[in-house]
């Protein structure tokens, strides 16, 4: 059990930060969460044991006093949807590196696909080109060049698509299964039968914390592998956690498109749609060097956090006896 030890967290009120934050406490860490509106964000992170303090992330001198005698600082900061990625995210991660560098700080940093194209596919590792297809992963390319760069000590873990255990800024909460109402179809992006690389928040923290208890050098990127599955193996799997079989909506990316030049997160997403046509994976040898083995909870288990967590879990009518899987995925064509 560690003591006394202190950790900024930038974005506890999120996926990755909240995640982080949760598994810091459970650590014996002292953990201080940075926002604008402290009492409103304690309420709504339902999270105890953090020590809120007001700030802006976009503010270099509101992380530098917040980052005061801190250890490590988290970087889970990300702006609402797609929307203006641009504007937001070198400013914070800006912020962020001036912090670490008058505290001495360790900056843990959640990298994504995001950066690759590909060429890079199918199955990336910590040498792969980085040559984005998108304005957002440029955009994360030149974070990591920046934390590269910024003579601080710095962990970057690498994963593929984020969810749960709450729903949040991801795929399977905004895309996939639709939040808030019992889950009765699925939303595939892409062929079912192509693989692609999931991240479970609570394995993504555990990562983060093991790693720090190793001989970690100035600058580390590791990745994680997580639940490599294709399309059809996600549909399974929650119909196995719901309990209860599904039909599965193709993505009206054509739909999209439409309607892309009134929305931004709408272009955003379909710079993505690359992401969904071949397998993407991840390499996570060095980090198994490291640790021995990668923190993965079983896949069913950690959807149905999800699902639960996103008030997306059916109750009574439709389910199937003991959480049977459905023999058939129903495919409907998009209109």
């Amino acid at each position: 059990m560690t003591t006394h030890r202190q950790a900024l967290v930038i974005g506890a009120t999120g996926g990755v930060g909240g995640a982080v934050a949760d598994r810091l406490l459970a650590d014996g860490w002292r953990v201080r969460a940075i926002n604008r509106d402290p009492a409103t964000a304690a309420q709504r992170s339902g999270r105890s044991g953090l020590e809120w303090v007001r700030g802006d992330a976009m503010v270099e001198a509101d992380v530098v006093a917040a980052a005061h005698g801190c250890e490590i600082v988290v970087h889970g900061a990300n702006p609402p949807g797609y929307k203006n990625w641009a504007g937001l995210q070198m400013p914070m991660i800006r912020s962020t590196i001036a912090a670490a560098q008058a505290t001495g700080a360790r900056i843990l940093f959640p990298g994504t696909v995001y950066n690759y194209g590909p060429d890079a596919f199918p199955r990336i590792d910590e040498r792969s080109p980085q040559t984005p297809r998108s304005r957002k992963g440029a955009i994360r390319v030149r974070m990591e060049q920046a934390l590269r760069e910024a003579g601080v000590p710095v962990l970057i873990v690498r994963c593929g698509d984020f969810f749960g255990p709450r729903p949040g800024n991801n795929w399977l909460s905004q895309g996939i299964v639709r939040a808030g109402r019992p889950i009765t179809s699925v939303m595939a992006p892409g062929p079912l039968d192509v693989a692609h690389a999931w991240a479970y928040l609570p394995d993504v923290a555990e990562t983060f914390v093991r790693l720090l208890d190793t001989n970690l050098g100035d600058f580390e990127v590791v990745q994680m592998k997580g639940h490599e599955i294709t399309g059809r193996e996600l549909v399974a799997g929650l119909e196995a956690a719901a309990g209860r079989r599904l039909k599965v909506n193709r993505l009206p990316w054509l739909a999209l498109m439409l309607a892309a030049p009134f929305n931004e997160s709408l272009r955003e997403m379909l710079e993505m749609r690359y992401l969904w046509d071949e397998p993407v994976l991840l390499d996570d040898t060095a980090l198994v060097a490291r640790l021995g083995a990668e923190p993965r909870t079983p896949l069913v288990e950690a959807l149905r956090a999800a699902l639960a967590g996103q008030s997306s879990l059916p109750v009574g009518e439709g389910q199937l006896a003991g959480g049977e899987q459905g023999e058939e995925v129903v495919i409907i064509p998009a209109a």
